[in-house]
């Protein structure tokens, strides 16, 4: 399944989406990785930022500042989203963020917050941080400079952003989890041809 989201997003807008799923995005999309959610969450700062109404980008942007003091996005690719495990199920219920976007998987806290609050997690792929950019219309401000370029909050107008895989949907499915298990599952079985051939070859 293919789907295209805007931001704002309600619950309504993503809870037919299951894990697998395609989907690009076009809104507002704002970075935001540990620092952000250590000064939300534990030294309880008031967000410059909106969640409720834009999609959170677990990553770290390369940023030029124009002559005309705009700035313009040169590359941003994803972190891994694992980093934010401890902390991200408390950031959905605090700021009603709806969308997380990042790389790799992210754990059962996570997916249980994402079935509670009703958000999801998606997976940008990894090497592609130019392309990225090219999707990025504009950069609309920073908040948070203080805390460097890949820490800041940096507020993208974006289109078409993706393709993005759901990785956790709003029931709590977990792709990289039921992937895992699945691959356990069938190790043996694709093991022991291996095993028996090697032990054939050191007969010889």
């Amino acid at each position: 399944m293919k789907k295209e989201l805007m931001t704002p997003l309600t619950a309504k807008d993503i809870e037919a989406l299951r894990i697998g799923d395609i989907v690009y995005l076009s809104g507002t999309l704002v970075t935001g990785r540990d620092d952000v959610l250590r000064r939300v969450l534990h030294e309880h700062m008031e967000c410059p930022v909106d969640f409720s109404k834009a999609a959170i980008f677990h990553g770290g942007p390369i940023i030029r500042t124009n002559v005309d003091g705009t700035f313009e996005c040169v590359a941003i690719g994803p972190t891994s989203s694992i980093r934010m495990e401890n902390d991200q199920a408390d950031f959905i219920k605090v700021t009603g963020l709806k969308i997380i976007i990042g790389k790799g998987g992210m754990g059962e806290k996570t997916a249980a917050g994402c079935k509670k609050y009703k958000c999801i997690h998606c997976v940008y792929p990894g090497g592609c941080a130019v392309k990225a950019a090219d999707m990025v219309e504009r950069v609309e401000g920073v908040e948070w400079p203080e805390l460097g370029m890949p820490e800041a909050l940096w507020i993208f107008r974006v289109r078409q952003f993706g393709p993005l895989i759901v990785s956790i949907d709003t029931q709590g499915n977990n792709l990289f989890t039921e992937n895992l298990a699945r691959y356990q599952s069938q190790k043996e079985k694709c093991e022991a041809p291996i095993i028996a051939s090697v032990k054939e070859y050191q007969k010889i």
